[in-house]
């Protein structure tokens, strides 16, 4: 569930109204697949809608003063859109809700910004379910992953370019391409709920996350960050490893070291800046007291798989479309969402 944020988004949304306008283009989908010389065993499936006209130039003035967004003028920004979150209420899936928070989205978030949409590819949770088996182990598999062909084709109506590739969790994709990006010059945005990506923020990368009980999207920033944890976001993950992450059926040092919290682990990983140098140091002089010490050498091995095993991999086989960076044609957005609203609403 995530947590109350400080109010940083957009307020809410009003309904979108049907609108009696001629049928929406549909455009065909376009499955590409990589060369078999650039794969060793995952594949890549694009479903890619045609770049918006030339003329739809990326405006600053227009974007100015809009969804209360932390900006900074001197970059553009891109947005990866994590899909299967959003496409439940609870446990549920729902069309409704996917609907709902998309209409949210593209209204008062995204504009006309850039938007990926990434999704789960088969199997994607197996890599760390080997590493340890109790990855997610109370989800049953094939539950929440693949893309369902109806929220594919409005994604694609709306131009908005589908990324999933076999073997990865969209995690993973969202953070390879994440990094293909920020060496573009441009800075990212992950809509999703998911604290993985927290890993990820920096000065050029935030999070706005859908928040059901206030009705919309919310921006999550570094300095949201390091209110919220009193640590620099470099050390999100080393600290996860320390307390586990329940949702994922990951668990944390707890159950074998019952003395070793928060406090301790955030001191320890500000002095040493990761889990890899705390252990490293730990293993050939002491770092603290002796019962933290004791906890660093005898579980590093622990430490070390949880570390594999939460951290986003940025070596997906993907790579980034410098069509996905173009400014998103926003034509087609009312008589599409309208539509599917009035159909599965």
């Amino acid at each position: 569930m995530p947590m109350p944020l400080p109010a940083v988004g957009t307020g809410p949304a009003s309904a979108i109204a049907p609108v009696t306008a001629a049928a929406p283009l549909r455009y065909r989908p376009i499955r590409l697949r990589a060369s078999p010389s650039t794969v060793s065993s995952p594949s890549t499936s694009v479903i890619s809608s045609p770049p918006p006209p030339p003329s739809a130039r990326h405006s600053r003035k227009h974007l100015a003063g809009r969804g209360h967004a932390p900006a900074r003028p001197s970059k553009d920004r891109v947005f990866f859109l994590d899909v299967n979150p959003i496409c439940f209420r609870g446990s549920q899936r729902s069309l409704g809700a996917f609907a709902r928070w998309l209409a949210l989205f593209f209204t008062h978030v995204s504009l006309r910004d850039p938007v990926v949409a990434v999704f789960d590819g088969a199997g994607g949770n197996e890599y760390r379910r080997r590493l340890l088996p109790s990855y997610k182990a109370h989800r049953t598999r094939g539950v929440g992953t693949g893309a369902d062909s109806r929220v594919v084709d409005v994604l694609c109506e709306c131009n908005v370019p589908i990324v999933q590739v076999d073997g990865y969790e969209a995690d993973d994709v969202v953070a390879t391409l994440t990094k293909q990006v920020l060496q573009k010059g441009y800075r990212v945005v992950i809509a999703s709920p998911d604290k993985d990506f927290k890993q990820l923020i920096s000065e050029d990368v935030q999070l706005v996350m859908p928040i059901p009980e206030i009705g919309r999207w919310s921006f999550y920033t570094l300095r949201h960050y390091v209110a919220q944890y009193k640590c620099d976001p470099t050390v999100d993950l080393s600290l996860r490893c320390f307390m586990g992450d329940e949702a994922d059926g990951v668990p944390g040092i707890q159950h074998l070291a019952p003395g070793f919290g928060r406090k301790t682990a955030v001191k320890l990983l500000n002095k040493h800046g990761s889990l890899e140098n705390l252990l490293n140091t730990a293993a050939v002089r002491t770092v603290g007291k002796e019962y933290a010490q004791d906890v660093l050498v005898k579980h590093a091995d622990y430490l070390r798989k949880n570390y594999e095993v939460l951290s986003l991999r940025r070596d997906v086989n993907v790579q980034l479309d410098d069509r996905w960076l173009s400014t998103r044609d926003t034509c087609n957005d009312t008589s599409v969402l309208s539509d599917f609203i009035t159909k599965f609403n």
